[in-house]
């Protein structure tokens, strides 16, 4: 059975060699739908791991109080509701009113994305995002200090002129130097750096790397441009009191905001966890696209590979003619050519996959997702190029198995 196994791979890599051309052409046209399905998908399980590693760090037993909800209602290309902005007022009322047990409140804010940081001679470009915290931010947010210490309590309230960075401003202006301790200028502001924050790379061209967190009434004093807006996180230590703790907060911000009874909430709620399921709900239609652009593409494959394997039939006839007249059975002579399709769809398959991982490690590089090999879409790729193969070499060998061996024997 091997010998005879053996000797149909020969023969169908002779007549591969044969027909190069053809063989060529067919084999691309497979491979351009398999890159079209490992590339998208390669692509699009990158972006899911990095979303799912960023808000996985934050976990889901925390919640932000927002200007909008996470799903915005938008008509003709405009807001249904403008919500107002979450001030500073109505987060320091509401840290003061909210009461619920086993929870932590962190306030921040922006108050720019393109300041120049400075130490000494040294200086950033003017693009480091400067954010105004207080003593709970750091751990509501997921982050991890790698260096040094968080702010405490008497930082925050005694308006301490000190500084978390980000590992760019560390490998930047302070780079071959101990960070902690050293100190850094912020628009003439002096600060002390107390600690550095591990790194967490680029999301969607947003390095969030290059950043300093100071404490926020010191930044209310040196950002005061209007309608700043507050972002409010809550972190529950029992999974089980989320719910009743999301309930509390609502409340607590209708009576800051003075809302009726009857009005509806005018500012937002969102779980990290929802958001990252609406992200995956958005990947989804690209996993679609990816889908539908292969099958076409594959359809047509399908259909240039039963082409290419009837031609070889049509001009092989004589050679069927001379096998069966020295014995061989028609298993054989399908197998034979069922042989040939299978190799070339697969080698179809193959060229496809490495191209797509190639195609979805470059994009993903290119903007700072987090590559993975995609497992799941090579399964897939190497199903669909052995169906192929399936599809389209089943009628040319089951037509060369039919030829009568004496007709085939007269054809020229």
């Amino acid at each position: 059975m091997f010998p005879l196994f053996k000797e149909n791979v020969r023969i169908a890599f002779f007549s591969i060699k044969s027909q190069v051309l053809r063989t060529v052409l067919t084999v691309m046209i497979i491979a351009i739908g398999i890159t079209a399905l490992v590339g998208i998908l390669s692509a699009v399980a990158a972006l899911e791991n990095t979303i799912t590693s960023d808000f996985a760090s934050m976990g889901t037993n925390t919640f932000n109080l927002q200007r909008y909800d996470s799903q915005i209602r938008v008509n003709g290309g405009e807001r249904e509701k403008v919500n107002p902005v979450i001030s500073y007022r109505e987060v320091k009322q509401f840290e003061d009113n909210y009461e619920y047990p086993q929870t932590q409140v962190a306030v921040s804010f922006t108050g720019t994305s393109r300041a120049e940081l400075k130490y000494e001679s040294e200086k950033t470009d003017p693009e480091a995002s400067v954010l105004g915290v207080n003593e709970n931010y750091v751990s509501n947010s997921g982050l991890s200090i790698e260096e040094g210490r968080d702010f405490s309590i008497f930082d925050i309230e005694n308006n301490n002129n000190v500084a978390i960075i980000g590992g760019d401003v560390k490998n930047g202006i302070l780079e071959g130097l101990e960070p902690l301790d050293r100190i850094i200028s912020i628009r003439g502001v002096k600060f002390r750096v107390i600690g550095v924050l591990e790194s967490k790379g680029s999301t969607f061209g947003n390095n969030q790397d290059l950043r300093v967190l100071i404490p926020i009434q010191v930044a209310r004093s040196m950002f005061t441009h209007p309608n700043i807006n507050y972002d409010l996180s809550v972190r529950v230590e029992d999974q089980e009191m989320l719910e009743g703790a999301q309930d509390e907060a609502i409340i607590t911000f209708r009576n800051v905001r003075g809302l009726n009874p009857v009005e509806e909430n005018n500012f937002g709620l969102a779980k990290s966890d929802d958001l990252l399921n609406r992200i995956f709900s958005i990947t989804q239609y690209l996993n679609i696209a990816a889908w539908v652009i292969s099958i076409i593409t594959i359809f047509g494959s399908s259909i240039a590979l039963m082409n290419i394997m009837l031609v070889s039939v049509s001009e092989r006839t004589r050679e069927i003619g001379v096998r069966k007249a020295m014995g061989a059975k028609k298993n054989t002579i399908a197998m034979q050519f069922f042989m040939e399709t299978l190799i070339i769809g697969q080698m179809g398959g193959v060229i496809g996959i490495i191209l797509g991982i190639l195609i979805g490690l470059l994009v993903s590089t290119s903007v700072g997702f987090e590559f993975t090999t995609p497992w799941m879409a090579i399964i897939w790729a190497t199903a669909i190029t052995l169906i192929v193969a399936v599809l389209a070499g089943s009628y040319p060998a089951a037509k060369a198995a039919k030829q009568d061996p004496i007709e085939s024997l007269r054809y020229e």
